[in-house]
């Protein structure tokens, strides 16, 4: 099993799609002219403004409902096996794919709020409705959402719960049967309660839980503060190939940071704008601006948290690219790469403490993950079922096939459950980077209309019609149920 697992990998993860991912990121960020700079500010502001509706989350909630499938194991044991495999230059490259990453995401986001739609009243959007509605290809858009079906209700899940799992054992000897079982009733609880509930748990756990493991990397950080100079300087050399160590595996630095980076970022993976087209919104490109932000939490602050911990400490090995079984740096023997990393560093910082602390908040992050990934996999369920007969029993269908992947994962090997969901991301990325490259246009037009009322002094308001934005009949139904306002600030 491991075998084929690791087959497909080697296609779908081919270098291919590592350069398309920072090419596409390049691209679109001069194409928006670098808006994940220019709109930093905005991106605050935004961030809470809007209100919930009945059909609608507010774009708080939906800030948060992406985080919480961002802010994941990816943070956690991703980071490690990231340097593990190729060496601390791949924190750069990840920081590369979050800087770069956040001008697809902005592309991504503000597409699926253009081409959302009314699904049993609640709003419901993602590549397979844009890539319908904008590139008129049912197929294509049929052959994402099994993807991403596939990937987020059977692939991705069994990594999530098989780091829940591993954790948990590391810091406290729970047997991952106990882990499976209690994580499947929390996760039941949730998931039978619907979109609301599912973006109120996220409204309520995710900033506590990213805050909570910021601020302890900042003390690790803290109290080994005259060594951060050199980690920084390590982290670059090895980047770009200017240390002696580490310097010669720079294509493994660019490979594993720009994996792991779409892995915990997801830019350009198509997962974000589902949460995205739930937003209640003015104007496409708000949701598109805040979601953009959504990266630079995931990568620049959670990411670099762990690597920092990771690296400053000493505790990780790096594998020799050349010889199997060898390692360039062996900072903990016999240690497997993962989870065990980020709990030694604190562990070694706070004895009886920081393997705890990282088991409980791997738990979390982890948690909400499977949450969001559930979202996600129903959402596209509910566009292959859209008025239809069945979509009730196909999404009672779905929750337990999630939960099932819950426990199978917890029990399985990590190698494994890696390696699946490499596969599941990989896939995804690959329909939708090229899905938004086709059809970029009404995104790159949401905000030149966004810039442009906001310098007329108006406050922004999408008028699909106005920009020659064709099928996106939300935007044209509530335009036409809008009585004529005055919309200056």
């Amino acid at each position: 099993m491991q075998d084929l697992v690791n087959l497909i990998n080697a296609y779908v993860w081919s270098p291919a799609l590592i350069y398309l991912c920072l090419g596409v990121g390049v691209y679109f960020s001069i194409r928006t002219r670098f808006m994940q700079v220019r709109h930093l500010r905005e991106m605050f502001r935004l961030m809470f403004d809007g209100k919930a509706s009945s059909e609608g989350v507010s774009s708080f909630q939906a800030l948060t409902m992406t985080l919480s499938g961002r802010v994941g194991i990816g943070n956690i044991a991703g980071v490690a096996t990231a340097i593990a495999f190729g060496g601390p230059g791949a924190l750069f490259w990840m920081w590369m794919m979050a800087f770069l990453g956040a001008s697809t995401s902005y592309v991504e986001c503000t597409l699926g709020q253009i081409y959302k739609e009314r699904v049993d009243g609640q709003f419901r959007g993602g590549p397979a409705y844009y890539i319908e509605r904008g590139l008129k290809m049912r197929w294509y858009a049929i052959a994402f959402a099994l993807a991403t079906i596939l990937g987020c209700g059977l692939l991705l899940p069994g990594m999530q719960a098989n780091g829940i799992a591993s954790g948990l054992q590391n810091a406290f000897g729970v047997p991952p049967e106990t882990t499976a079982l209690g994580v499947v009733i929390a996760l039941g609880l949730i998931v039978f309660g619907g979109v609301k509930r599912i973006a109120r748990f996220a409204e309520i756990i995710v900033p506590f839980m990213a805050l909570g493991y910021i601020l302890m990397a900042c003390v690790v950080i803290a109290l080994n503060i005259s060594l951060l100079p050199e980690v920084l300087r390590l982290i670059i050399s090895s980047a770009l190939s200017f240390d002696a160590g580490f310097g010669a595996m720079i294509g493994m630095a660019i490979m594993w940071g720009v994996k792991r980076g779409v892995y915990s970022n997801e830019a350009g993976q198509g997962s974000g704008p589902h949460a995205a087209a739930a937003a209640e919104v003015s104007h496409p490109a708000k949701q598109g601006i805040v979601q953009a932000f959504a990266v630079y939490v995931d990568t620049l602050f959670v990411c670099s948290a762990t690597a920092f911990m990771i690296l400053i400490t000493g505790k990780y090995n790096v594998a020799d690219p050349n010889q199997a079984g060898s390692f360039l740096f062996n900072g903990l023997p016999n240690m497997e790469a993962g989870t065990g990393y980020t709990q030694s560093a604190v562990e070694s910082i706070f004895p009886g403490f920081g393997a705890m602390f990282v088991g409980v908040a791997l738990l979390f992050f982890a948690f909400t993950t499977i949450i969001a990934y559930y979202y996600i996999a129903e959402t596209n369920v509910a566009y292959l079922l859209r008025n239809r007969r069945g979509s009730g029993t196909a999404l009672f269908l779905l929750k337990f096939m999630l939960l099932a992947t819950v426990v199978y994962g917890a029990v399985r090997s990590s190698d494994l459950a890696w390696g699946l969901g490499d596969i599941g991301v990989g896939l995804m990325a690959w329909l939708n980077i090229i899905a938004i490259l086709l059809l970029q246009k009404p995104a790159l037009k949401a905000l030149n209309d966004y810039e442009a009322q906001q310098a007329q002094g108006l406050e922004p308001d999408f008028d699909p019609v106005k920009l020659g934005i064709a099928d996106a009949d939300f935007w044209v139904e509530r335009k036409a149920q809008l009585p004529e306002a005055d919309h200056r600030k």
